[in-house]
């Protein structure tokens, strides 16, 4: 079964506090997740982020069709990086690791996504049509909202 991989990088005009104090916030992922995602936090987001964290959400990913999804953090260095895994959810695999990084007038945020899909052949013909799509539209939203809340690097000027 093919492992797919999404890797993605933005600089914001922000301190590594900042960006810390909100991506690390579970709370946070509906701010930056659109809203016909449908995404709403059943439980696990009261606490600070810790490892062995789990974390439960509704989505609406396609079609108008709810899924559960459950992930575990399951690593954290404090203002650096985390790593959250799919425990229970529409992927075969969901392995995201998400980095930030101090640069002059701000930091880059990394993610990488590795990914596998369920049902063999059929999810691997599902990739490029309607999976790789939607999560390159996911992220993109992600990005441009994280401008609105931030602003716009530029490069430390």
């Amino acid at each position: 079964m093919k492992v797919y991989r999404l890797h993605k990088k933005q600089n914001l005009p922000i301190t590594v506090d900042e960006a810390w104090e909100f991506l690390s916030s579970p709370k946070n992922l509906k701010t930056i997740t659109p809203d016909y995602m449908g995404f709403h936090i059943l439980s696990g987001a009261d606490k600070e982020m810790f490892p062995g964290q789990i974390i439960q959400y509704i989505v609406t990913p396609v079609l108008g069709i709810k899924t559960k999804w459950v992930t575990e953090i399951t690593h954290v260095v404090d203002k650096k990086y985390f790593v959250d895994e799919q425990r229970f959810g529409p992927y075969a695999l969901w392995h995201h690791k998400h980095f930030i990084n101090p640069i002059e007038g701000g930091i880059e945020m990394e993610d990488i996504i590795d990914y596998k899909l369920p049902m063999g052949i059929l999810g691997q013909l599902m990739h490029p049509i309607l999976v790789e799509p939607k999560l390159k539209e996911i992220f993109e939203y992600r990005q441009k909202k994280l401008i609105e809340l931030f602003g716009e690097y530029n490069g430390g000027n």
